[in-house]
């Protein structure tokens, strides 16, 4: 395996995603930390971290990106029927970090994921500057599910999400997929492909074209802030007060 570049703790650049290892697949560079500044900057270049608890921060570019055209969303036809059912309450930004536990409680469950206390902090961070944000889904005022990531420009990245009840991260998906689309954002992020995430309409795209998103999009002026959702699956947008 060829050597992987430490990265400056006093220096936010990173290497080329061009210069990422095929095997693994993406891995292109190792330490630095997790503040604000540095993760905007790994984003903004496809970049982002992943690592267990007992390495370094492990930074990743993968080749092919999984991505979601939020117009494009597939919604099978059982789904359609729950959302129908409308016997659920969905909300952005209103409990990230219950959003958090809940994605790191299944990350230990789940192998290929993980989330530790570092990166719970480093999120939270993010959410309290206003570019990370959470997407509930309550039953009864209880959050059964949800989903988290990071927006810049017209990007959003998505990270984690999770169930306690049956698709309930897929109802949130569909939500976040509606209100991007509402709001202009053309593609979501989703790394890696997987069986779920090509349930819901997932496609790959190579590095080139998505370095290509990366650049128009996140360029777009959007000031970081606390969302709130106004698009709702079969009803009419609730007025903002």
């Amino acid at each position: 395996m060829s050597a992987i570049p430490w990265l400056d703790p006093t220096d936010l650049r990173f290497p080329a995603i061009e210069s990422a290892l095929e095997d693994p697949n993406g891995l292109l560079a190792v330490g630095g930390d997790l503040s604000v500044p540095r993760l905007l900057a790994a984003y903004r270049q496809g970049i982002f971290p992943w690592y267990e608890e007992s390495q370094p921060i492990l930074w990743w570019a993968p080749q092919p990106r999984a991505v979601v055209f939020p117009e494009r969303l597939h919604i099978a036809r059982s789904l359609r029927k729950e959302l129908r059912r409308f016997e659920y309450d969905v909300s952005f930004d209103q409990d990230f970090g219950g959003v958090i536990q809940g994605c790191a409680e299944l990350s230990q469950k789940r192998p290929g994921t993980w989330i530790s206390d570092d990166m719970r902090s480093a999120y939270q961070n993010l959410h309290n500057a206003g570019w990370a944000h959470s997407v509930e889904v309550w039953r009864h005022g209880k959050l059964i599910g949800g989903l988290y990531g990071v927006a810049i420009g017209k990007m959003f990245y998505g990270e984690s999400m999770f169930s306690r009840e049956s698709n309930a991260s897929k109802i949130a998906f569909v939500h976040l997929c509606g209100q991007l689309q509402e709001w202009g954002f053309p593609l979501i992020d989703c790394q890696i492909s997987n069986d779920y995430l090509e349930t819901m309409g997932a496609e790959e795209m190579d590095r080139a074209s998505f370095k290509k998103c990366l650049q128009s999009y996140t360029n777009i002026e959007c000031a970081p802030a606390k969302w709130t959702l106004d698009w709702y699956y079969g009803k009419p947008p609730v007025a903002s007060a």
